[in-house]
């Protein structure tokens, strides 16, 4: 007997950790265009799209469909592919299906993700309403203000908003019937696989007051709120969504997070993350996971070593900026005044004499900032 599964895109290594990405309803795989590839560097990444949605088949789910019925063609499709435990994140409706999972199968799951979703979606009324709506108008009604629902004024993804007139009417209204039924805000401290909120902070669908209701009850859950964000998070501000999920995912980024506290101070830290806006955000993952994750954190070489290369690498390329700030880490590393001005007598032979004097006078300033008023 043949079995129907969600239609799917695979990415990546097939012997790479596997991660199940989830859609919001009324899109489909496409909103994870941004990310996913992204993510497949690392993980054997798999999005699929709802039933009626995208490449699925509309017969998939009927009337009176449960969240759970979704997560029964999830753990098909898993097994169809060879999946025994993967990581899941998912968007809204896909999202409910992480927690259904998490919740129902924690053994199937290594890690949850859930983005721009809630343990509740406002009662089953007004997804009632829309059901009943759809299966007699169709769906352009809905279509005409996605970009409303979905994104902040002024941003649109064509694709998606096309992938929302297209989807079958039926299907997009079971999957309303999914949303009606779903609550699972008596469950949630019973969530033991480590679990991520990522919530926008200008979502008018789940505002973050819904992911941090989820936050708050799964014990040791992370949430992560997005600046500029609203519904659909993975296509607005993919560089932030990729950021919280290779913190997720991979760890690094956290290890070296703390590696970078330890070694240029809390202060700059702060202030770093406090001028970090989507924009930056990938830039900022990318300091954090490889340059503090990997390499200051490799234990070759010591901090005091690390110190004093970093030191002659940014005065030969004349960042006396970033110098002043490594200047004070390599005190933190433990390189005395007399260390430091060693290293900077060495670069005037190999750097030059004027790139060696704007260091000294940069170093010395910075040296000053450490004696008594």
């Amino acid at each position: 007997m043949t079995v129907t599964l969600l239609n799917h895109r695979a990415e990546g290594p097939a012997s790479a950790p596997p991660l199940l990405l989830g859609p919001s309803l009324g899109t489909s795989l496409a909103l994870w265009d941004q990310v996913a590839p992204e993510l497949s560097a690392s993980h054997r990444v798999i999005r699929w799209d709802l039933p009626g949605h995208g490449g699925s088949a509309a017969d998939l789910i009927g009337p009176g469909a449960t969240v759970g019925d979704l997560a029964a063609l999830v753990l098909a499709l898993a097994d169809a592919l060879g999946v025994d435990r993967f990581a899941y994140a998912g968007v809204s409706l896909g999202g409910a299906v992480g927690l259904h999972l998490a919740v129902h199968h924690p053994e199937r799951l290594t890690s949850l993700a859930v983005l721009c979703s809630s343990a509740h979606f406002g009662g089953a009324a007004p997804w009632r309403e829309r059901a009943e709506r759809v299966r007699r108008e169709g769906l352009e009604w809905l279509a005409e203000s996605a970009d409303a629902r979905w994104f902040t004024p002024g941003f649109s993804v064509p694709e998606l908003v096309r992938d929302h007139r297209t989807a079958d009417p039926e299907a997009y209204a079971a999957c309303c019937d999914a949303l009606a039924a779903f609550d699972l805000r008596d469950r949630l401290a019973g969530i033991t696989v480590p679990t991520l909120l990522v919530a926008g902070r200008e979502d008018p669908a789940t505002p973050p007051a819904h992911l941090r209701e989820i936050a708050d009850a799964v014990p040791g859950a992370t949430l992560v709120e997005l600046p500029g964000a609203s519904h659909l998070a993975p296509a607005q501000v993919p560089g932030a969504v990729l950021a919280a999920l290779r913190t997720q995912l991979d760890g690094p980024p956290a290890r070296g997070l703390t590696v970078r506290r330890q070694v240029l101070g809390d202060a700059h830290v702060d202030r770093a993350q406090a001028r970090q806006n989507p924009f930056t955000a990938r830039f900022q993952d990318f300091i954090s996971r490889y340059a503090w994750g990997e390499i200051w954190t490799d234990p070759t070489l010591s901090r005091r070593e690390r110190s004093m290369i970093t030191l002659t690498a940014l005065v030969a390329h004349g960042h006396y900026d970033e110098l002043a700030m490594h200047v004070r880490a390599a005190r933190r590393n433990g390189l005395t005044p007399e260390e430091i001005g060693a290293v900077l007598m060495q670069t005037a032979v190999y750097c030059g004499v004027p790139a060696a004097n704007s260091a000294f006078a940069t170093a010395q300033r910075v040296l000053a900032e450490e004696e008594p008023g």
